[in-house]
């Protein structure tokens, strides 16, 4: 087994000890694998290898597009393979490709196509741009060799590769002579203004052999590419060894462009099929940094369980010995601190209703959450099967309304609601429907841009019947269930006459407790954020599963203690509002995240154009929500748990 599957595993062995790390040891790269061999040597395998495309991206851009739209080379008989929900929603576009590869039939200097443009005709010029601006903000090509990334390995350190699951199309170098990383990697792209097209790739496809196993031919392992520039002259004499293809920022006469391409094999027995991914997730840097994040977590994790628990075993302990002590003395003394408050502490909430669909929105997302992070540690979701972890959460998402619904009118009925029919149709289409409207405007720039990300109708239709037709039936019959129930019996009866709450302190006060209270759990997960943003916005892969179900639970714990905590405190102070500011205190967490992600924003991205803006804070709000959502009702029912069990053992007259 590789060291990253190591890695991925050892966070949940810590977690769910022994028989988990049985099963997250065993790796499921998503297909199963192929033979290839020479062409009629052998029955049983392939001799043609299948180079897919899929769409471009750019760091300096959120707008994907479909290979085509940049007018390559495209392949007369296009086949397009079979994608899930995940997929489409991510936007990719999977097509072949017109590249013909042979198992172990080398290639030179081999033409594919020639493309000619003609500046006089406006349809030319348009194209020739766009190509142009895709050069300019760096899109990169993303190629597929037996579900495999074809991967460009450069060096960034002395020793060190760095292998990107995809390559540019070209560079530009600016009227000062400014030039992108990436076209360091050739001395003669040096002319001013001037946009260097990389039409030319060498493909290397490294192949286990099965001669000494239990299988016949071989199977593919790597697919690396090295991108160049040539200039060819003469179409029926190429020779891949001239100077660079130029094209000048302003050029105005007719303009050919022959794209070419070379293969070579290289046999390895060394790396194992089941290995293949090794050397790219190897290459990323992220290991010791993510045991930095997990260890300054523990730390946190740490400090709060022990105020938690010398709160619970010392404090509290105490103070429900006095009282009760208090209680059996015969002189009547007057009653203090968090006892005090015990005839207003489960008087209903106000905004009951709001507050209850949020606690059922929040229970559907966090086991949805907990689900597919555990599949994914168990490597059902790994990299290789593509758009299977958004198409889990979007499945289980829609299965799981029944919880919700039931969660929902369970604590309006405790809070002593009457208006079920609100509660249940709120439960099932106010979070959604914020969510659907946000993505539906984004999708609409999208689709105005004509990018590839741009949901396609039969999609959006399909996502409205999921849910209308499986997730708000579902949420209906929870909600059904939940109302049949008897609401929630506290531990104490709720005066008829509200009690005055005291003067309070700046620290007790609602707002700097619920500011407070969301700063130790953000600062358990900013690291792991860090790599969830790259992953998404720099596309990078991500891949450690393991550490982030470790910081899941991790989040839990804090945003539990943190919450009950704040809680204590506060009715102590004798003051009994803690229905909301428990769900706010821990759900002040996602401000925290918004911030974080407008930092990143202007420090780490290169973004560019006003959509891109748009569509980048779009997507984070939507991000955002559901979080608020999640850390919010983790907050409340470890606070209502706590306020339960702490008046239940106190005794009141």
């Amino acid at each position: 087994m590789g060291r990253p599957r190591r890695l991925l595993v050892l966070p949940l062995v810590l977690v769910l000890g022994g028989p988990a790390a049985l099963c997250g040891a065993f790796y499921l790269p998503g297909l199963a694998p192929v033979s290839f061999c020479e062409e009629g040597k052998k029955d049983g395998c392939k001799s043609q290898i299948e180079l897919f495309v899929n769409r471009l991206d750019s760091v300096e851009s959120v707008l994907p597009y479909e290979y085509d739209v940049f007018d390559f080379c495209q392949d007369v008989a296009e086949k397009r393979p079979s994608e899930n929900l995940g997929q489409v929603l991510f936007g990719e576009r999977i097509a072949s490709s017109p590249y013909k590869i042979t198992f172990k039939e080398e290639k030179k200097c081999q033409k594919l196509c020639t493309r000619s443009y003609d500046l006089e005709k406006k349809e030319d010029k348009k194209k020739l741009e766009f190509l142009k601006k895709g050069m300019w903000l760096n899109y990169q090509h993303h190629w597929i060799i037996d579900n495999m990334p074809v991967t460009w390995c450069y060096d960034v350190e002395v020793e060190q590769k760095y292998c990107n699951p995809g390559f540019p199309i070209g560079c530009f170098v600016a009227s000062n002579g400014r030039v992108k990383d990436f076209c360091i990697i050739n001395s003669e792209f040096n002319k001013k203004n001037t946009y260097y097209l990389f039409n030319h790739v060498d493909i290397t496809i490294t192949y286990h052999s099965g001669k000494n196993e239990n299988w016949l031919g071989a199977r593919l392992v790597a697919a690396r590419v090295e991108p160049k520039s040539y200039k060819h002259t003469d179409v029926n004499n190429l020779s891949c060894e001239v100077s660079p293809m130029e094209i000048p920022a302003d050029s105005a006469s007719k303009l050919d462009l022959i794209y070419t391409y070379s293969v070579k094999f290289e046999e390895d027995n060394s790396i194992k099929w089941a290995s293949r991914w090794d050397y790219i997730l190897e290459s990323m840097p992220h290991t010791n940094i993510q045991w930095f994040s997990i260890m300054n977590s523990l730390v946190i994790v740490l400090f709060l369980s022990g105020m938690v628990a010398m709160i619970l075993l010392r404090t509290l302990h105490k103070d429900i010995a006095r009282y009760n002590q208090i209680d059996s003395s015969e002189d009547a003394q007057e009653e203090f601190g968090w006892k005090l408050v015990h005839g207003d502490v489960f008087r209903p909430p106000r905004k009951g209703m709001l507050l209850s669909v949020f606690l059922g929105q929040g229970t559907q997302i966090f086991i949805m959450t907990f689900i597919t992070l555990f599949l994914a540690c168990l490597g059902f979701l790994s990299p290789a099967n593509r758009g299977a972890l958004m198409t889990c959460a979007v499945v289980l998402w829609v299965l799981l309304g029944t919880p919700a619904g039931y969660v929902s009118a369970r604590m309006y009925k405790t809070f002593r609601g009457e208006k079920w029919k609100t509660n249940v149709l709120l439960t099932a289409l106010l979070c959604p429907g914020i969510v659907f409207a946000d993505f539906f405007v984004m999708n609409l720039i999208l689709w105005v841009k004509g990018s590839s990300a741009s949901i396609p109708f039969g999609t959006l239709v399909a996502i409205l019947a999921m849910w209308f037709g499986i997730s708000v039936p579902l949420t209906f019959v929870g909600a059904y269930f939940g109302f049949k129930e008897k609401p929630i019996e506290h531990p104490v009866r709720t005066n008829q006459i509200p009690r005055q709450i005291p003067e309070q302190s700046f620290f007790t006060k609602p707002l700097p407790g619920i500011i407070m209270g969301g700063i130790l759990p953000f600062g358990c997960i900013f690291i792991q954020l860090f790599f969830i943003l790259n992953s998404i916005w720099s596309h990078q892969m991500y891949y450690m599963f393991g550490f982030l179900f470790l910081v899941f639970i991790i989040l839990l714990i804090t945003c539990s203690e943190a919450t009950v905590l704040l809680c204590y405190f506060h009715l102590c102070a004798e003051d009994y509002h803690w229905w909301w500011r428990s769900f706010l205190t821990s759900s002040f967490t996602a401000v925290y995240l918004f911030i974080y992600a407008f930092h990143y924003f202007f420090s780490k991205l290169q973004i560019t154009g006003t959509a891109s803006t748009i569509l980048y804070f779009g997507y984070t709000m939507i991000m955002v929500l559901i979080f608020f959502l999640f850390t919010g009702t983790i907050g409340f029912f470890a606070c209502f748990w706590f306020v339960s069990k702490i008046y239940s053992v106190v005794k009141v007259d």
